[in-house]
């Protein structure tokens, strides 16, 4: 079985672990996991569920709904993680204070997460909260793969040149791993990119081929 072949098995398998509203009630710190951040409204939702093919995360029009840590399994050392994400959430100023405390918290001292995919939307890119995530990333040492969703929103011309002009101001302003792709999770546009990076982050370390094959 190919290593992306393995992948999305363990994706099309997930489950959900558990939610957190503190820093401290975090699963045990151990494996790897990869993080799925973006601002309210951005499309994160639906691009962790068109990755796994499941219904992990909770998709809504009111945005702000995701106000929890949520962890899911992929195998016994493996996690893909839900972060909050806000921006235009109409929550109070202490709750947002809250969850910038326990992100901050979560993304520098969490020592199993390998990586950060940050959902933008493509037609409102870099956004305060996107420029945080990146900062906070940079300053824990992490790489963050992007994803301009909602790419189907614009003809391709519009969506390569919105593309360019984010990888040439993330490469002035930002420091770190950083790298941007196009998605569309409704045209499944990207797809294969971002499991190729969710692959290379999460079976760094291991021999895939030599991994039990999982169960129908």
């Amino acid at each position: 079985m190919s290593e992306i072949s393995v992948l999305r098995s363990l994706c099309q398998q997930s489950t959900f672990i558990k939610s957190a509203s503190l820093f401290a009630q975090c699963p045990p710190d151990e494996g790897v996991e990869v993080a799925f951040a973006g601002r309210s409204n951005a499309g994160k939702s639906s691009a962790l569920n068109t990755l796994t093919h499941a219904r992990l995360a909770r998709t809504s029009k009111t945005p702000g709904r995701t106000q929890l840590i949520n962890f899911f399994r992929l195998d016994d050392g493996r996690r893909l993680v839900d972060l909050p994400g806000y921006g235009f959430a109409k929550v109070p100023l202490e709750l947002k204070e809250h969850w910038k405390k326990h992100l901050d918290a979560y993304l520098n001292q969490r020592q199993s997460l390998v990586g950060v995919v940050l959902v933008m939307d493509i037609r409102h890119p870099l956004s305060d909260f996107d420029c945080m995530m990146m900062d906070w990333a940079s300053a824990g040492g992490l790489p963050v793969h992007v994803l301009l969703s909602k790419a189907d929103k614009l003809a391709f011309g519009a969506a390569k040149g919105a593309l360019l002009k984010v990888q040439s101001r993330i490469r002035k302003e930002f420091s770190g791993e950083i790298s941007v792709q196009l998605f569309s999770a409704p045209k499944r546009q990207g797809v294969d990119e971002a499991h190729a990076q969710l692959n290379r982050w999460l079976f760094a370390d291991e021999d895939v081929e030599e991994l039990p094959a999982q169960p129908e």
